[in-house]
């Protein structure tokens, strides 16, 4: 989970020097050909691709469009939002996952763990607001973190949507459908994009992050998630989501790129403190 939450912190590194120089449905689409490709090849290597795994299609038309939604939201928002205040927002996610699980599978959490979810989600509001109380006071919120936010919805809303559309599918035959589904979906939004887009005159940092999100931040840490997830409880895994602020610090102290003030550092520093809580809630 470590990796996993190293390798994902780099999307938003990439992503925020890449989202400029093309349009996010154009970046879209070839990372949802390429990462479902790799996954459709692990699938087939592995448990195989029944028929059966096919039957109600539209489960994996529904899962497929929360996660389009995820990465063209992300992209569109890292084209003004800093990687640091967008991975803060990603934190947020728990916290809504917790709240989606209880409206549709019923879940509870416990006293610790809601504490640690209220812990991470202060954190993110920090450095979303840039420390400044007078920001918070007026709600400024950057744009895009605020779109970033609505594709944070969507993830959240999918986790347990999985679970409750999943009709005993391996993993990887799951994820496989929902990629192909994903990948239709966004050709009927995106074409024109992807049309209109000239790829011959692309910058390197565009083809750069566009095989790091589907290979390293995809394909890669679906594979590190299903090996954490058969070892680990649930409320493990999910607390290295707040990990990944402070990954990308270090991603973008390696890229040479500005870090935020001291002050914005106190949020990353709560994150951390609901890591702790979150694993600490597993082992006692």
């Amino acid at each position: 989970m470590l990796g996993f939450s190293a390798l994902v912190a780099g999307s938003f590194s990439l992503g925020a020097m890449a989202a400029p120089h093309i349009a996010p449905a154009a970046l879209t689409v070839p990372r949802f050909a390429l990462a479902g490709a790799l996954v459709g090849i692990a699938a087939h290597l592995t448990t195989g691709i029944p028929r059966r795994a096919f039957v109600a299609p539209w489960r994996y038309l529904i899962l497929g469009a929360l996660l389009a939604a995820y990465f063209v939201l992300m992209f569109e928002g890292l084209r003004t939002a800093a990687a640091v205040p967008a991975a803060a927002v990603f934190t947020l996610t728990p916290l809504m996952a917790a709240g989606f699980g209880w409206m549709l599978l019923r879940q509870r959490t416990t006293p610790r763990m809601a504490l640690a979810l209220a812990i991470g989600a202060a954190g993110a509001v920090w450095v979303i607001f840039r420390g400044d109380p007078a920001a918070l006071m007026q709600m400024h919120v950057g744009r895009g973190e605020a779109i970033y936010f609505i594709g944070c919805i969507a993830h959240a809303l999918y986790a347990p949507m999985i679970r409750r559309l999943n009709r005993g599918e391996p993993a990887v035959v799951f994820t496989f459908g929902m990629m192909l589904a994903g990948f239709g979906l966004l050709c009927l939004y995106g074409w024109r994009d992807v049309l209109d887009t000239d790829w011959a005159a692309l910058p390197a940092i565009v083809w750069i992050c566009l095989v790091y999100v589907a290979v390293a931040a995809s394909a890669a840490t679906f594979v590190l998630l299903q090996y954490a997830t058969l070892r680990l409880p649930s409320a493990k895994v999910m607390a290295y989501t707040y990990l990944v602020p402070s990954w990308v610090l270090i991603w973008e102290i390696a890229l040479g790129h500005e870090v935020p003030p001291a002050i914005v550092l106190g949020g990353v520093a709560l994150t951390i403190i609901a890591l702790l809580l979150l694993l600490k809630d597993e082992e006692g």
